[in-house]
């Protein structure tokens, strides 16, 4: 099934750092994973974006670098974590799809927020249309609207009129982070008019697949939350060694066999 086929049902979309980690949320049986831009910033030792100014703090030719590593890698179709597009500017837009689509990604999110501040909704359309002429037919183009993520959020509907907009303007897909709680997905899926996709692992959200899967969402994607839990393993494990000299955590490694099986099996690319 292609990526854009995929879209017409529900599937869940886990999102790799690195080619190991896309490997193995491949093998897991997904049938599609996405990048995290987070989770290849924290990996290369950065912050998800700069202090204060809330700039990514990964450059798109470092970003794409790991994108087409993690693109090469996946048996399975690759969506891209494409931040803002790295620049205002539709035209910039443009070119980070079309680079998106040479690095071999079937699809992409363009989020509205530059993380200072929303783009005028006027150009925030601009910018999707310019991306939909850029993407072709084949890739899948995610629109995302952040006005939920913000400290002083923007009200629902303007986030729903926005994801409405940017529908027309030819995404295909729609993204609203921010939103945990059941009863507002639910609105979000009656009155945006696409399919939705929802992140969950965010902060101390309960919300499981199945509770989204019944409520009408398309596609669920987990951003930085398997990233930053393996992190976490990283730390508590440096922690126990650090101050207690003992290894328990070790008990939860994949055994050296099976990641050769699963790595020096593949063939080369």
């Amino acid at each position: 099934m292609t990526f854009r086929e995929l879209h017409t049902e529900f599937f869940v979309m886990p999102n790799a750092w690195d080619a190991g980690t896309a490997v193995i949320l491949a093998a897991a049986g997904f049938p599609a994973i996405a990048t995290t831009s987070a989770g290849i910033a924290f990996s290369l030792a950065k912050g998800d974006h700069t202090l204060p100014d809330g700039a990514p703090s990964v450059s798109r030719e470092v970003m794409f670098e790991r994108i087409r590593e993690i693109a090469a890698a996946s048996d399975v179709p690759v969506n891209g974590d494409l931040e803002d597009g790295y620049g205002a500017e539709p035209e910039r837009v443009a070119e980070t799809i079309a680079l998106a689509r040479e690095a071999g990604l079937a699809g992409g999110n363009i989020e509205d927020y530059d993380g200072r501040e929303l783009y005028d909704a006027e150009l925030a359309v601009e910018r999707i249309v310019a991306a939909r002429e850029a993407a072709g037919a084949d890739f899948v183009l995610t629109a995302r609207t952040d006005g939920q993520l913000l400290r002083t959020p923007t009200s629902l509907t303007d986030s729903i009129e926005r994801a409405n907009r940017f529908r027309a303007a030819g995404a295909d897909c729609l993204y609203v982070p921010g939103v945990s709680d059941l009863d507002t997905i639910r609105t979000l899926v009656t009155e945006i008019d696409g399919p939705l996709n929802v992140v969950v692992g965010l902060g101390t959200s309960t919300l499981t697949v199945a509770d989204l899967q019944s409520a009408g969402v398309i596609r669920i994607s987990l951003g930085g939350s398997i990233a930053r839990a393996a992190l976490g393993f990283i730390r508590r494990s440096a922690e126990e060694l650090a101050t207690k000299g003992t290894i328990t955590f070790a008990a939860d490694q994949i055994p050296q066999a099976e990641l050769n099986q699963l790595f020096g099996s593949r063939p080369p690319r």
